[in-house]
């Protein structure tokens, strides 16, 4: 079972479940918790091998979809029949994973720093980062990628907070996550059309170069999907800019809570 954290306001209140990046750990959702909780019950997990979770889960060929389902424990552990999932960075592929596997469980995704295609750039850098991993220091490695996903004086709050997240991992740990990046974005594009009934919204810092490109594409194309970008942030714009990312998820998760209840009444 993952290491979690809840609180829960009372039973009537949306349950909101946090998911956070690759190297992260719950404590990424820091600058969220005090407003969520004013009017939503909250969970927040450790994905597998990071944070206080337990290391050494790793089966042979374990995908997203085994990732994902240690999410859905922790839901089920605590009889949470419904939640909105917000993930970051790669969690955002925990987190519609989720709403693929168990969409009767998710109630809406808010995706930020969402990682829906891995372009000629990001590819090459985990080409590099696969062909290294066993013999480079993987602290190094991720220091190099936050670097390269978060390089301005702006970004430097998340970037220092990833990279000291990281320390928990392990060298082992590190490359059973990154073997999951392999033919990844078959796979993301298959989520994209699996999930279009899930309601989601894309908050994407307007500086984060690498992955905002494919969402304005995916969007276009998928008018069920909306995406907003928040001015004056990179790749975790959660933490660059806290009070517009509480703010667009809160009225978004309001608006969907408010269709349902139409949606129920009739």
């Amino acid at each position: 079972m993952l290491h979690y954290k809840k609180y829960e306001i009372s039973p009537t209140s949306p349950w909101v479940t946090f998911v956070h990046g690759a190297g992260g750990s719950s404590s990424t959702w820091f600058k969220q918790i005090r407003e969520f909780r004013k009017e939503h019950n909250i969970l927040l997990v450790d994905l597998r091998g990071h944070g206080k979770s337990a290391r050494g889960l790793w089966e042979k060929d374990d995908t997203f979809s085994d990732v994902a389902s240690e999410v859905v424990d922790v839901l089920d552990k605590l009889s949470i029949a419904e939640t909105h999932v917000i993930g970051m960075s790669l969690g955002t592929i925990v987190a519609q994973t989720m709403a693929d596997n168990y969409p009767e469980r998710v109630k809406s995704l808010i995706l930020g720093g969402a990682i829906i295609r891995f372009d000629i750039r990001t590819k090459f850098l985990m080409l590099v980062a696969r062909t290294t991993k066993k013999f480079v220091p993987y602290m190094l490695l991720y220091k190099i990628f936050a670097y390269i996903l978060m390089p301005r004086k702006a970004h430097e709050e998340s970037r220092l907070a990833f990279v000291n997240q990281a320390k928990l991992m392990s060298q082992k740990e590190f490359i059973k996550w990154f073997s999951l990046t392999k033919l990844i974005n078959p796979y993301l594009t298959r989520l994209q059309i699996s999930t279009t009934a899930i309601p989601t919204l894309f908050l994407m810092g307007e500086e984060d170069y690498l992955f905002t490109p494919p969402i304005r594409e995916v969007v276009r194309r998928n008018k069920e999907f909306e995406f907003i970008t928040i001015k004056n942030s990179g790749h975790v714009c959660n933490i660059d800019q806290p009070e517009k990312f509480n703010q667009l998820s809160i009225e978004y998760i309001a608006k969907i809570e408010k269709k349902r209840a139409v949606l129920q009444v009739e």
